[in-house]
């Protein structure tokens, strides 16, 4: 429940500091059990005002206006409710780039960066040289892979696929956000269905990888509002990655690098799925979890 005080603060006509909307703020949203409030509240403040951080610090005695006390609260009566907060204000950074972000797609993690990271510690060994290498990520969601490679690899030939139109939609805005409309080709395809065989350098993919089973122990926002067929694979949580292995395995060039965010979860099943490939590596992220599987196509 919200707090009837702050509601009478932010709905009344009389002018509000923005200290006072802040510190409201941060007590509403700690009434309401909201992970982090402070910073919701002050993401959420700094949405509604379209200024940093650093602004609201150095104006604390700043009046809001009325329209935007109400829509400071509107965005605070949606947090309160689980909406996440990058649904709410449309954006999340990853890999330095600020993308839009949408109910249609999954909500980028910073962990997804080490899928990054992997990609180009193994440029190098690719079988086509960095000029000429061929990527497809496979699930693209936002586009925020397919967005970092692009990025890095500037000559490289990248490729993005996705089930859902709608998440190819948000993917190809982020693409022409950052101006990287014409290096990306994106498809609407089931995984790799349709590309050519033995074509890629790299398929790397953030695939859904939570079981059924596992429902319980997600965040109740997860589940409740990002897009459930991009969190769940299935009861076991390994269905997509079942049928990826083979078709990565046909898509690869001989030497080429398959490369998935999965979970501690999963990590030992998935690493048994990939008996038959070479160099198998299971990496953790910061926290000390399994999160990206990497195997080479001999």
């Amino acid at each position: 429940m919200s707090s009837p005080a702050f509601r009478s603060i932010l709905c009344s006509n009389k002018p509000v500091t923005l200290r006072d909307a802040l510190s409201s703020a941060i007590s509403r949203l700690t009434a309401a059990n909201v992970p982090s409030p402070r910073m919701n509240a002050e993401l959420l403040l700094i949405f509604t005002l379209g200024c940093d951080r650093a602004y609201f610090h150095a104006h604390p005695e700043r009046k809001l206006s009325q329209d935007e006390q109400n829509r400071y609260d509107q965005a605070l009566s949606e947090r309160e409710r689980g909406m996440p907060a990058q649904y709410i204000t449309g954006h999340q950074e990853f890999w330095g780039m600020d993308l839009i972000v949408t109910p249609a797609v999954l909500i980028t993690r910073p962990e997804t960066e080490h899928v990054v990271e992997t990609v180009l510690a193994r440029v190098g060994r690719a079988p086509s040289p960095a000029d000429l290498l061929r990527i497809v990520d496979v699930g693209t969601g936002s586009g925020c892979i397919a967005l970092a490679l692009s990025k890095e690899l500037p000559n490289a030939e990248i490729h993005a696929a996705d089930i859902s139109r709608s998440a190819l939609e948000v993917a190809r805005a982020n693409a022409a956000r950052h101006q990287l409309e014409t290096r990306i080709e994106f498809r609407e395809t089931d995984l790799l269905k349709g590309f050519d065989p033995g074509s890629f350098d790299f398929v790397v993919s953030n695939p859904p990888y939570v079981g059924e089973s596992e429902a319980d122990h997600v965040q109740l926002e997860v589940r409740k509002h990002e897009p459930r067929n991009a969190v769940f694979a299935g009861e076991t949580g390994l269905e997509v990655i079942e049928r990826l292995i083979p078709q990565a395995r046909e898509s690869l060039k001989s030497g080429g690098w398959l490369v998935m965010e999965i979970s501690g979860t999963i990590a030992n099943r998935v690493r048994g799925m990939l008996g038959g490939w070479n160099e198998v590596e299971i990496t953790k992220d910061l926290q000390g979890i399994p999160r990206v599987a990497l195997a080479l196509r001999h």
